[in-house]
Formats: C-alpha cells, sequence, structure tokens
C-alpha cells in the first residue's frame, strides 16, 4: 500500500472538485503522507503563500474589530472584548435592527403624538430580541468550544445579556430626548426594559433563552394590555406606582440571577 501513488486521471478529477466526499478525504489523506504526489500537484507559490498569509492573519494574530478596540479602549478586559465581539448578538445586523426600530418609534411619534406610548412599550422588548439570540447551540456557533470554558452556562449568558443590555439601553436613551414628551415620560421605557431582561434571564435558568425571552415578551405586552383597559389610557402602565413596582421587580430579579451566576 505504501507505493501506491494516486492515478493521473484521479488527480485530474480531484483538482477538478468532482469526486464524491469519500474518495476526496481519501487523496487528502494520501497526499498528507506522500510527497511525491504532492509534488505532482500544480500550484501558484504566490497565491499559496498569499493564502498562508491571510490564514495567519485570521487565525493566528486575528485584527480586533473596531468594537472590540473600543471596548479594550474603554477598560474591558481583553478576553471578555474578544468574547463580546464574537456574539451574534453584537452583529452588525442586529445593532442595525435595533437602530431601525428605535427611529422608526421616533418618526411615528413624531408625527403624531397619540403614537408615543408604542415607542414606550416596544423599547422593553428590544433587549429581549439580542438576549434571545445570546446563548446556544442554535444561535451561537461558537457555543459547543465555549461551553468547555469557566465563562460558560449562566455567567456567560449574563455577561452577554449585559451587554445587549447596554447597547440597546444606549440607542433608546440617545432617541429619548427626541420624543415629543417631558423628560420624565421619554425615559419611562427603562425600568421596565430592565425588568424585562431581569426577568429573562432568571427564567432562563429554567427554560431554553429563546422561550423565556419569549414568554416574558409575552408578559409585558400583556401587563400593557390589561392595563390599558382597566384605566382606560396606555400611559397607565408607566406611571409612579407602576414605574415603582418594575424597579423592585428588577432588583429582586437581578439579585436572583447574580446568585445563580457565582454559584
Amino acid at each position: 500500500m505504501s507505493g501506491w501513488h494516486i492515478p493521473d486521471d484521479l488527480r485530474e478529477r480531484y483538482l477538478a472538485g468532482t469526486l464524491d466526499a469519500a474518495l476526496a478525504m481519501s487523496v487528502d489523506a494520501h497526499l498528507g503522507r506522500c510527497a511525491k504526489c504532492r509534488a505532482a500537484v500544480p500550484y501558484e507559490p504566490d497565491w499559496l503563500e498569499a493564502s498562508w498569509e491571510r490564514l495567519e492573519a485570521e487565525l493566528i494574530k486575528p485584527r480586533p474589530a473596531p468594537f472590540e478596540r473600543l471596548l479594550r479602549h474603554g477598560g474591558v478586559p481583553g478576553h471578555l472584548a474578544r468574547l463580546l465581539t464574537a456574539t451574534p448578538t453584537m452583529s452588525r445586523a442586529w445593532v442595525v435592527a435595533v437602530v431601525a426600530s428605535v427611529a422608526f418609534g421616533v418618526v411615528a411619534a413624531r408625527q403624531d403624538a397619540d403614537l408615543l406610548p408604542a415607542f414606550l412599550i416596544g423599547a422593553p422588548v428590544l433587549p429581549l430580541t439580542g438576549i434571545a439570540l445570546a446563548y446556544g447551540p442554535r444561535v451561537d456557533p461558537a457555543h459547543e468550544l465555549m461551553a468547555a470554558t469557566p465563562l460558560s452556562g449562566p455567567r456567560l449568558l449574563l455577561t452577554r445579556a449585559t451587554a445587549v443590555l447596554a447597547v440597546a439601553t444606549v440607542l433608546a436613551a440617545i432617541a429619548s430626548p427626541l420624543l415629543p414628551a417631558p423628560p420624565g415620560l421619554s425615559a419611562a421605557w427603562l425600568l421596565p426594559s430592565l425588568a424585562a431582561a431581569s426577568g429573562c434571564l432568571a427564567l432562563s435558568n429554567r427554560l431554553p433563552v429563546p422561550i423565556a425571552a419569549f414568554a416574558v415578551g409575552g408578559v409585558w405586552l400583556a401587563i400593557v394590555g390589561t392595563g390599558g383597559l382597566v384605566s382606560g389610557s396606555w400611559l397607565a402602565v408607566f406611571g409612579p406606582v407602576a414605574q415603582l413596582g418594575y424597579g423592585l421587580a428588577a432588583l429582586l430579579l437581578s439579585f436572583r440571577v447574580y446568585r445563580v451566576s457565582i454559584a
């Protein structure tokens, strides 16, 4: 078997990419052991050198992404900055979707002040979308790799969810002054958002994260609908008494999440 070499017709089919997967893998394995067959495979030295340089740049010495460099300059440790920027929730697509949602809410409210509740109701749901994509084998391509590290499990979810909540909160906070409402009312989404995110994290200890996010979002919409029907105004669920309840819920749920993450 050691004296066997790849025939010319088989090599040509291999180079053309017409071999089935099993046979192509066999040829690959043989090329790794046989210098004579490797020498018979044509290649361009300049192209090969450039390919190795690209691989080295991507795998051995990857260039930090702009957001990763920003986090590092802000004092975030390098390993956490790399972890957060590798998260699907921090992708440009998710950030663009949040910006578009916030912008749509602001434009709608400025066109018609009666649509202001739509922004206040929708803002607490934005972080839930990101948290739903923050952790799990179906949404994170690096899940299996991260599962073997000390940061896996609740700690990893809490770290990523905190980043998601921070991004969504900052974007909504930037949009709040543009709303046609007093400052207090424009920021009335903040405590419900914190309570919803904390509730999602607490519930994810028993349910898959996407289901937990969907359930908490449903509970929030049910609270808004019930409060609007009982009081006759959607803004009733953003009043002082309700805000006190959201703040207390966020505090208690956050404490529970923290206890679970360090357990």
